[in-house]
């Protein structure tokens, strides 16, 4: 039964994903995180102010099973399948976090830097999380769909903006850690 603690191989998740991915294109339906938020929110309401939650979410309820499934997951993987508390990081990684004020890293999931009550009362704290959260959502919609959307469902597809997307959150990932992060923190 210890395999259940490990992190599962990438010849066991790959082919799991393929799966998913398989049964999706089969049945009409694309993955994606934000496909599934724009499905909830059409669920409760947002179509009368907007017209880009104007849809019949009832044809894509199965995106609500998704987000429920990603909840329970998250539930059950932290708290019955999880062993460790810590995240596995490279050491100089750690170093350089800890350079940067986040003196838990590598020691716990959830810095407390970012995840402690007062974040909502620090200013420079709640404008990053206000501004991420807007550049997250405006990406999003911009790009036609998340990450996982495109990196998962559109490159399985071979679609061509979707490759492009993918390149374009590589690049912009690999600039906000090495040139805008440090002066953030």
């Amino acid at each position: 039964m210890d395999w259940i603690f490990e992190p599962w191989p990438w010849y066991v998740g790959g082919p799991m994903i393929a799966l998913v991915m398989l049964l999706l294109l089969l049945n009409g339906g694309k993955f994606g995180m934000s496909s599934n938020l724009r499905t909830l929110c059409t669920l409760c309401g947002a179509g009368k102010s907007t017209q880009f939650f104007d849809f019949d979410w009832k044809s894509q309820r199965w995106n609500l099973v998704v987000v429920l499934g990603a909840f329970v997951g998250g539930f059950v993987g932290a708290n019955y399948l999880s062993t460790e508390t810590a995240v596995a990081l490279n050491p100089d990684v750690v170093r350089q976090l800890q350079d940067f004020g986040i003196q838990d890293a590598g020691a716990a999931y959830l810095p407390e830097r970012f995840f402690e009550n007062n974040v909502w009362t620090d200013w420079k704290s709640l404008s990053l999380l206000v501004a991420g959260g807007f550049m997250v959502g405006f990406g999003a919609r911009y790009a036609g769909g998340c990450t996982s959307g495109h990196a998962i469902s559109g490159l399985s597809n071979l679609q061509l903006p979707s490759l492009i997307a993918v390149i374009g959150f590589f690049i912009g990932g690999l600039l906000m850690n090495h040139l805008l992060l440090p002066y953030l923190l």
